[in-house]
């Protein structure tokens, strides 16, 4: 039986490292500057990263869960690594295909096998708080930025963007790769003793059905979950890509005020993701999400008409600890209705809606911005949204809840 705050430690380290695409706007100048690429080529790089991590992460998840963790997390390991080494040198010769597809691709596939390889290990060594372990290793994702970001502008700075993706492929590999080896299940008498198989309803102990990841994709509660996931992060995702600009031109906050909030922005979207996992451990994940889709409804409304700077960053923080909290919410909300059994596998599938809405959000957003010269509308759009989603996470309650009393009153006669 490993540690398992060193588990969590190990999950942490892989998500720090691979959670540094969220950086990837402090380069966005300099490679325009260096290597001539037009806005829109150089932060399609992101996009496509986005939604191979989408892709891979849904196409790999049954990779994960036949080979475990430490396998998966060396693979990850070994297609980030070579997505920076290769982003190198598709910058030394100024080819922009080629650091689509290191970077993009390759990269790509190594975030979308790292992301979900630690979270499911780490529920299993906290099978009563599911929500804090995956906050734990999720929130890792989140704050990757704040530390990547400085480091990224200092390397670039004083050796230039090729020895910056050079230096950190060597980082990334040392610490990812240490990270996977320690990486392991707990042991079989662990998981039989400890994990649930059931969960408490008022009446009794329900069991848990131990979904596969065919039978969870014939599941409408599966398709309810991919939406809802879906709308939260490309909501949240649109308004992160313009929340600056937006700040100088709505509220007419100066560049520095705005550069600083995108700075708080990192840092409630990182305490979001584990304050919120926590608290679903108390309030259900079904309650939580029903309350962070009634939160973003009111708060992208009164986004759209406010004229002052301090409630405009305080609406845009709100949303981002929601948005936050919908990613590290997410497995342990997986693994109530699916169980544990193949987690990795079903968590990937779901993900493939995050690489759908990196795409949709800021493309959605900037269409309107563009058409309307307002951003009001698109902030009405999105509050829409979300109104269609917190009516599917009351009726997955509602139906879900039915369903348990069922088996409850089954149970008991």
């Amino acid at each position: 039986m490993k540690n398992r705050w060193l588990i969590a430690l190990s999950a942490i380290g892989i998500h720090i490292c691979i959670g540094s695409v969220y950086a990837w706007s402090v380069l966005t100048k300099p490679i325009m500057a260096q290597m001539g690429f037009s806005l829109q080529e150089t932060t399609w790089t992101f996009s496509i990263a986005i939604l191979f991590l989408g892709l891979s992460a849904g196409f790999l998840g049954t990779f994960v869960e036949k080979n475990g963790p430490r396998i998966s997390g060396l693979t990850a390991t070994a297609f980030f690594g070579i997505g920076m080494f290769g982003t190198a040198l598709a910058l030394h010769l100024q080819s922009l295909i080629l650091l689509y597809i290191c970077y993009g691709v390759i990269g790509g596939i190594g975030l979308g096998i790292g992301y979900i390889t630690p979270v499911s290990t780490l529920v299993k060594y906290f099978p009563k708080r599911r929500g804090f372990a995956t906050g734990l290793a999720i929130m890792g994702f989140g704050f990757a930025s704040l530390i990547a970001g400085p480091i990224m502008q200092i390397l670039v700075s004083n050796f230039g963007l090729v020895t910056n993706f050079i230096i950190l492929g060597c980082a990334y590999i040392l610490i990812m790769g240490a990270s996977s080896l320690y990486l392991a299940p707990p042991p079989k008498e662990f998981v039989e003793k400890y994990l649930p198989t059931t969960v408490k309803t008022s009446n009794s102990m329900v069991e848990i059905k131990q979904y596969s990841v065919a039978e969870a994709t014939r599941d409408w509660k599966f398709y309810a979950l991919w939406w809802i996931f879906f709308t939260n992060i490309t909501c949240g995702i649109g308004l992160l890509a313009v929340a600056s600009p937006m700040a100088q031109e709505v509220v007419h906050m100066s560049p520095i005020a705005a550069a600083s909030m995108v700075g708080v922005i990192g840092l409630i979207n990182g305490f979001g993701r584990i304050a919120w996992s926590s608290v679903s451990d108390y309030i259900g994940r079904r309650n939580t999400y029903i309350l962070f889709f009634l939160i973003e409804i009111f708060a992208f409304y009164a986004l759209a008409n406010t004229t002052e700077a301090f409630f405009f960053q305080l609406l845009v923080l709100i949303i981002v600890s929601c948005y936050g909290g919908g990613f590290s919410c997410m497995p342990a909300y997986l693994s109530d209705l699916f169980g544990t059994k193949q987690l990795s596998a079903i968590h990937g599938r779901i993900l493939t809606a995050w690489g759908m809405a990196g795409i949709a959000g800021p493309l959605l957003l900037s269409f309107i911005r563009e058409t309307t010269q307002s951003y009001a509308l698109c902030l009405y759009v999105f509050a829409f949204l979300f109104i269609i989603s917190f009516i599917i996470a009351i009726i997955l309650k509602i139906k879900t809840t039915k369903k348990e009393k069922l088996i409850s009153s089954k149970t008991i006669a």
